[in-house]
């Protein structure tokens, strides 16, 4: 396959660029009173306005064209037929297969993988069903009152969102907690005030290798044993979410309390398999299934609606048009319900893991941008931290505002002002304000039009920044799954269009293969490698920092 710059579509798009560069939206809503329905699309539960973005019919089907000439369809048809995709470690890439829906068969080499996955989720009912009715319980028979999932990346980031997310619909009596990092005082502090007896642990770990969570479940066992002075007590507050058996046995779990998922799940696609197991106790398999739903209404929609009305691909066509040809080397989500604010933290890892890559699938470097910086906050906290840069700064940052109709909580006043700038931000950073208007409204306020020339400059608004805004009518564990699986097409669609495999992660292993090189020397075990001379100096800085306080 080409590259996406030796394209047809891509040179057009070029040339078009040309054209639009300094277009501003304000003239493109004046000449067109019908842009608001011409460039929004409804799927599901979820309405996405594109309209303020700097496009026209041109631009759109010029993007498709580009969708269409990389082979979007035919590698979208890929991924849900199980093929290979996954060039680099040769793996189906089938997480569409962890929500189908009923009937539906997915073949990974051949085979419907569909039983294995109904097998797992019944299995993880059981288990599910029995927590949350008091009757699984610890050593002494106490019934589980706190969950804590250890893992790291996709078995933690995906998780630890979803149950933020949904909080409105947990369980009375169960609280989930979340542990990810190695550093000890994640652990310290998720621990502090829990019960051992009424804690129940999850292992979340493939490979169950991982260095981050081994060593926390570790240290976790050992506070349990601690308390019980039995080795015994492992098995009854321990659970592993992972494939490999004799290492689950060995720490100590029951192999009965281990689900399994498989090497067709990555990890950052992985909440809906067992690692959605915290998810599940959290708010109840019934409504795990509502979420599973969600995503698979998306997943329909992905594969049957026609490109230009195809929101994933409508919204992955927007990210390149911006990341490519008008150089914005980021995106902004913006949720406007603090029950999202762990979105962006979790987009980071779908979109930068997947789309952070410089070579082709064919082995060739890229000479054109790939995945953008993503990041954001949630609601009007975000308003008094980083707007005053995405509105008057020099980086164009296309944004993603997020908001549901209608809140879980009883105080409607508060969302109702918090939808007002939800509305009013879009719109500011649209239309702008220019020079003219700020002297007059100056001026209008009292100030000489001297000291209102001299200030307008600084009240001006350039405008034109460009943004999606996608609604619901609440969030829900069906509307959650829908945006989730929305976000997982988009991501997919530019990796297609940019020709890179989306599917991998090898730039996390380089940190980790030195890491293990330098433990042993920090702690004496193993003499000084031939490091850089900073990496040198640092690491018997810190020798001796830590020798000088245990003297």
């Amino acid at each position: 396959m080409a590259k996406a710059s030796a394209l047809s579509a891509w040179h057009q798009l070029s040339a078009h660029f040309e054209d639009m560069r300094h277009v501003h939206m304000r003239h493109l809503f004046a000449e067109d009173p019908d842009r608001f329905p011409r460039f929004t699309v409804q799927a599901g539960d979820l309405f996405l306005d594109y309209s303020k973005n700097r496009l026209t019919e041109s631009t759109r089907n010029l993007l498709v064209s580009l969708a269409r000439e990389a082979g979007v369809r035919e590698k979208r048809d890929a991924l849900f037929a199980g093929s290979r995709i996954n060039v680099t470690e040769d793996r189906a890439v089938l997480h569409p297969a962890l929500r189908h829906a009923p009937g539906e068969a997915y073949l990974v080499d051949g085979e419907d993988v569909t039983r294995d996955v109904d097998g797992e989720l019944e299995k993880m009912a059981v288990f599910v069903d029995a927590v949350r009715q008091g009757q699984w319980t610890g050593y002494t028979g106490k019934p589980v009152h706190n969950v804590v999932n250890l893992g790291i990346g996709g078995s933690d980031l995906g998780p630890r969102m979803v149950c933020q997310a949904l909080r409105p619909y947990g369980h009375e009596r169960l609280k989930v907690h979340f542990v990810s990092n190695v550093d000890g005082t994640h652990l310290q502090t998720t621990l502090e005030g829990l019960d051992p007896e009424t804690t129940l642990f999850i292992v979340a770990s493939k490979s169950f290798t991982t260095q981050e969570t081994l060593v926390n479940a570790a240290s976790a066992r050992r506070w349990l044993v601690d308390h019980y002075g039995d080795h015994a007590a492992v098995a009854h507050h321990f659970v592993a979410l992972s494939t490999n058996t004799e290492a689950v046995r060995e720490f100590g779990i029951a192999t009965q309390n281990m689900f399994a998922f498989w090497d067709w799940v990555g990890g950052r696609y992985s909440l809906w398999s067992a690692i959605g197991l915290s998810i599940a106790l959290f708010i109840g398999m019934e409504r795990f299934h509502d979420l599973l739903h969600g995503a698979q209404r998306m997943d329909r929609h992905f594969r049957q609606a026609p490109l230009a009305g195809n929101m994933p691909v409508i919204m992955a066509l927007l990210g390149i048009w911006y990341t490519d040809f008008f150089g914005a080397g980021t995106q902004a989500v913006l949720p406007y319900d603090q029950s999202l604010s762990l979105l962006p933290r979790y987009l980071q890892q779908l979109d930068m893991e997947s789309n952070g890559k410089r070579v082709t699938v064919d082995g060739e470097v890229v000479e054109y941008s790939t995945g953008p910086i993503v990041w954001g906050e949630a609601g009007t906290d975000g308003q008094h931290a980083f707007y005053q840069l995405i509105h008057q700064g020099t980086h164009l940052v296309p944004c993603d505002f997020i908001a549901p109709a209608r809140s879980h909580h009883g105080w409607d006043d508060h969302h109702q002002i918090l939808l007002a700038n939800f509305l009013a931000q879009p719109e500011a950073l649209m239309v702008g304000r220019t020079v003219a208007e700020a002297q007059s409204q100056l001026e209008a306020q009292g100030l000489a039009a001297e000291r209102a020339a001299e200030l307008a400059l600084h009240k001006t608004f350039p405008g034109n920044i460009p943004s999606n805004a996608l609604i619901f009518e609440q969030l829900t564990p069906v509307t959650l799954g829908a945006l989730i699986a929305l976000y997982e097409h988009k991501v997919f669609v530019q990796g297609a269009i940019w020709n890179i495999n989306s599917f991998d992660q090898m730039g996390v292993e380089l940190g980790k293969q030195l890491a293990k090189t330098i433990l042993p020397e920090l702690t004496g075990a193993a003499p000084l490698q031939d490091h850089d001379a900073s990496t040198t100096g640092l690491l018997t800085r810190l020798q001796r920092l830590r020798a000088s306080k245990r003297s």
